[in-house]
């Protein structure tokens, strides 16, 4: 079933009758799919719950001002090479120090996190990723925040800079390119009654008219709108101000770098 509207979309995710699809469990040990077996996206129940719950945590202990600081000067100390920089400043945060050998494997890692497209240059990532953030205690939180940071976060940035005009305020650009163009598309859930997978179209139920006013049309001086490109009901993004923070951050430096010297 697809779902279009956005009071659909909203009660089904509202709903814990519908869950992720299930992932693989039985994978070997540091490979990507073990890692899809062990992270809260694709867990339910008192599973997922505790899951969660560590990756809260985790994510507590990151001030999302320091994080917007942060990004804009390693974006300005990359003259403006922007990429890697979400997941090397929130490395950082997290307490690795070899940002080059980070960045690298979370990209690899990131590139069949979301779709379970694995191979062996993405289990080398994770095993590595495992490496680099086991001095900290539990490496899976660590890894679940910056994965997702990397596959949603820089999307988001990439997606705001093709709607960008002269004066734009970052923190409204963003709001818009949320709701506009989101980085995720669309969301699955599985109908744990009959079995029917669930496919939630993010961009229609965003610019739902029902719910948005002239919805095809970009318009920064929106601000925060009820878009569910965070989710939203049973499981929320966790992390929605600390990717905002590193997206606000990266962009401050790439399109008002006058104002952060």
């Amino acid at each position: 079933m697809l779902i279009t509207r956005h009071a659909d979309a909203v009660s089904v995710l509202a709903d814990t009758r519908y869950v992720p699809p299930p992932v693989r469990q039985d994978a070997p040990s540091g490979t990507l799919a073990w890692l899809r077996s062990q992270v809260s996206r694709f867990s339910t129940g008192e599973t997922h719950t505790e899951r969660r719950r560590l990756v809260t945590e985790r994510l507590a202990a990151l001030d999302p001002a320091a994080l917007r600081q942060a990004a804009t000067a390693e974006t300005l100390k990359r003259d403006g090479d922007w990429p890697d920089v979400p997941a090397a400043v929130l490395g950082a945060a997290l307490g690795v120090t070899d940002d080059k050998r980070l960045t690298g494997a979370v990209a690899a890692a990131a590139a069949g996190y979301l779709s379970g497209e694995a191979g062996p240059e993405a289990d080398a990532a994770v095993a590595e990723l495992v490496e680099l953030l086991s001095g900290a205690g539990d490496p899976i939180p660590g890894i679940t925040i910056l994965l997702q940071a990397h596959a949603a976060t820089t999307a988001l940035i990439a997606n705001a800079l093709t709607h960008a005009e002269p004066g734009d305020d970052t923190d409204d650009l963003l709001h818009e390119t949320l709701r506009h163009d989101p980085p995720l598309k669309a969301s699955r859930r599985l109908d744990r009654q009959t079995g029917e997978e669930i496919t939630i179209d993010l961009v229609a139920a965003n610019r739902d008219p029902a719910v948005f006013d002239r919805p095809e049309r970009f318009d920064v001086s929106r601000g925060p709108t009820p878009h569910l490109t965070f989710g939203s009901g049973v499981r929320p993004c966790p992390a929605s101000a600390h990717a905002l923070a590193l997206a606000a951050g990266v962009l401050a430096a790439i399109l008002r770098p006058e104002d952060t010297r």
